[in-house]
Parts: structure tokens; C-alpha cells; sequence
């Protein structure tokens, strides 16, 4: 029976003692058998090379964190910014349709109508708009500015060198740096 015949348990002896003389075994090397510093310059080089991979693989996940957290960042300011836009666009849509009540308490106000309860409510409304950040604009003698002013009349007059509101008809409304409505006034200047 040959040895591929055996189907049996292989022992091998790998005992550093021979059992028989007593004396150390020097372990038996194959012919062509590989140098052991050979052997662990191919293994630290393949570490090394596991390792550079790695290192690779960590710096590009690593850009590619920063990447999606710079664009998360800029993403929730652009949502904040354009929740705000939307806020202001609200809030000045609303106080635009209040102007029309705004200027019959002020004519109310003007010709002494604006007693009792009425003057309560007007008093209460108008705090309310400007807690709400809207501004009244336009005053007799201020200068006039066609990007806020809207000029219903112009008189020549030596006594100003620029053209100089003298009335205001209906005051102007400013919410958020946005104009809501322009001051109407009578101009005077130079012709």
C-alpha cells in the first residue's frame, strides 16, 4: 500500500528533541527554501503598502467629510436666509395692506376724531406696526430723494439751492430697507 493509498491519520514529528538520542533536531530546510530576512522585508513591505492604502483611503474619506460638511453648512445658510426673505416678504405684504388704515388714523388724528376707544386701537395698532419694524418717512424740509419721494407738485423758489420738500401730503412707509410706499409731497427748488 502506497502513501496516497493511506487514507489514515498523518503524523509528522516536529519535536525539537530526537526521542531516540537525545539530541536537538536542527530543523530540515527544503532545498531552494526562502531566507527568513527575505521573508520579513516582502512582509513589512506589503504592511507597508496595506498601511499606505489605508492611509489613502482615510485622507480621501476624510476630503470627502469636509466636502459634504462645507456644503451642509452653506445649505442652512441658504435656508435660513431664504426663511428670513420669505419672513420679510410676509410681514411686508401684510403692513402694506395696513397703509390705507394707518392713513385714516392719521386723518383722524388731524381733524380731532381720533378720541376714546377709537384712539386706543388706533394708538394700539400703530405701536404694533412699529414694533413690527415699520418706518414712517417724509418731512417738510428734508431734501427731496425720488427714490423715496414721490413729488405731486413743484414750485420755483429762490429761498432753497436744491429741491427741498415743503409739504408732505401723505407720509411714506419703509419696512426692512424695501420702500412700501413713497412719500407724497410738494417739491420746491430752483426751477
Amino acid at each position: 500500500m502506497t502513501e496516497e493509498e493511506f487514507s489514515g491519520p498523518r503524523v509528522t514529528d516536529r519535536r525539537r528533541v530526537d526521542p531516540d538520542s537525545g539530541e536537538v533536531r536542527q530543523p530540515a530546510e527544503p532545498a531552494g527554501a526562502p531566507d527568513p530576512l527575505l521573508e520579513e522585508a516582502v512582509e513589512a513591505a506589503l504592511i507597508e503598502a496595506e498601511v499606505g492604502a489605508a492611509e489613502s483611503k482615510v485622507a480621501e474619506l476624510t476630503a470627502d467629510l469636509q466636502r459634504v460638511h462645507a456644503e451642509y453648512a452653506n445649505y442652512r445658510k441658504r435656508v435660513e436666509r431664504d426663511r428670513e426673505l420669505i419672513r420679510q416678504t410676509a410681514v411686508g405684504g401684510v403692513l402694506a395692506e395696513l397703509l390705507s388704515v394707518l392713513d385714516d388714523i392719521d386723518r383722524a388724528r388731524q381733524h380731532g376724531e381720533l378720541e376714546g376707544a377709537f384712539r386706543s386701537v388706533g394708538e394700539a395698532l400703530e405701536s404694533t406696526v412699529s414694533r413690527l419694524g415699520l418706518e414712517s418717512f417724509g418731512a417738510a424740509g428734508e431734501p427731496f430723494d425720488p427714490t423715496v419721494h414721490e413729488a405731486l407738485t413743484h414750485e420755483a423758489s429762490d429761498e432753497v439751492s436744491e429741491p427741498t420738500v415743503v409739504a408732505v401730503y401723505q407720509p411714506g412707509y419703509r419696512y426692512a430697507d424695501r420702500v412700501l410706499r413713497p412719500a407724497r409731497v410738494a417739491v420746491a427748488g430752483d426751477q
